[in-house]
């Protein structure tokens, strides 16, 4: 097969010779670059998880034992009223105060209690529970009397502003 000479084209640096390679379009991200984008994905993905994973159960719900039923008649709650007040953020609180007085001949060691606070129509708006007995106060020995406050500062605005029912929710013994 014969060659025609004026096609022919020789490289002058011979066919062995070093020429860098032509570089390919593309983005250039420096290892430090790297290390913080991947570092900056894990920290969202952690606080995305944190927030929209799994919730933790609530609570169980407080159990009135048929001994608790029995000896609810021996509590009593006299002189409950209500105030507001301002918090140290400027936040209204609203309180509830009142003496809850031992009938019985056991020493109360918690009693739970549940204020149901209600809107205009009698809807539930909120229930927010609290110990009256127990924690610093201590435990309400037989013929005694002690003061309670419960505080509230998440009360909707549809709340009647009335004093809530309250509903004792459990009571457990010394």
């Amino acid at each position: 097969m014969p060659v025609d000479s004026d096609k022919l084209v020789l490289d002058p640096e011979g066919p062995f010779s070093r020429k860098p390679a032509p570089e390919k379009p593309g983005v250039k991200i420096s290892p430090i670059a790297f290390v913080f984008g991947i570092g900056a994905l894990l920290i969202l993905g952690i606080a995305a998880y944190l927030t929209f994973g799994p919730k933790p159960a609530p609570p169980p719900e407080p159990v009135m034992t048929d001994e608790a039923k029995q000896y609810l008649p021996s509590l009593g709650l006299d002189n409950v009223h209500m105030q507001a007040a301002e918090s140290y953020s400027n936040q209204r609180v609203i309180e509830i105060l009142g003496d809850i007085s031992n009938h019985g001949n056991r020493t109360v060691k918690q009693a739970l209690v549940t204020c149901v606070f209600r809107d205009w129509g009698g809807q539930i708006v909120a229930r927010e529970n609290d110990y009256i007995v127990g924690g610093t106060a201590g435990p309400l020995p037989p013929g005694g009397t002690k003061p309670f406050r419960l505080a509230f500062d998440t009360i909707p605005d549809t709340w009647t502003q009335a004093l809530p029912t309250l509903v004792i929710r459990e009571i457990q013994f010394q």
